[in-house]
């Protein structure tokens, strides 16, 4: 699982670690990562990792992807920002170029996400970036979303059937 938020007891970092409750109840080896304080810088393009199976650059990228290339599912936690994912959520993913020529064990790929937005189609611009990156990923899709609507800051999502939700798909797996 990889929260991508950068708030500290974030929703979503919450809504995740429901997640991993019910994966773990469910007998699964789960690992949980957080991007907060991690170094992450901007894709370059070079193209590199195409020949060398790995980024050039030099942070935490490498080692995440590396987890994700041995990793059965992934999880996706991200706050919903203008409709659309995290900004480091979409680096991250902009930075696992290097899964596309390599073997990657990556089957399903879960999206969790929070917004203050009360509607479920919040979730859709989320969604649609995350396709992308399947999209390129022969044998991958994504197995399930949740998207816990209606939370402005001034709302605990504890207060909601969201936590519940997460923790019973984490144990579905």
């Amino acid at each position: 699982m990889i929260s991508t938020s950068l708030r500290p007891g974030s929703f979503s970092e919450r809504l995740g670690m429901s997640f991993v409750e019910g994966a773990r109840d469910a007998g699964h080896d789960v690992e949980f990562a957080s991007l907060k304080g991690k170094p992450l810088r901007f894709c370059t393009g070079c193209v590199r990792c195409q020949t060398t199976k790995r980024c050039m650059l030099n942070d935490s990228a490498p080692a995440i992807v590396e987890k994700i290339r041995l990793c059965d599912a992934v999880v996706w936690v991200t706050p919903v920002y203008y409709y659309s994912m995290s900004g480091q959520m979409k680096v991250l993913i902009d930075r696992s170029n290097p899964l596309y020529v390599s073997d990657y064990n990556l089957k399903d790929v879960y999206i969790l996400a929070t917004c203050a937005d009360e509607s479920p189609d919040a979730i859709d611009g989320v969604v649609k970036g995350v396709q992308g990156w399947v999209d390129c990923l022969p044998g991958t899709r994504i197995a399930g979303t949740l998207c816990a609507t209606g939370l402005p800051v001034d709302k605990d999502i504890g207060d909601t059937g969201f936590l519940e939700e997460a923790y019973r798909m984490g144990k579905s797996l």
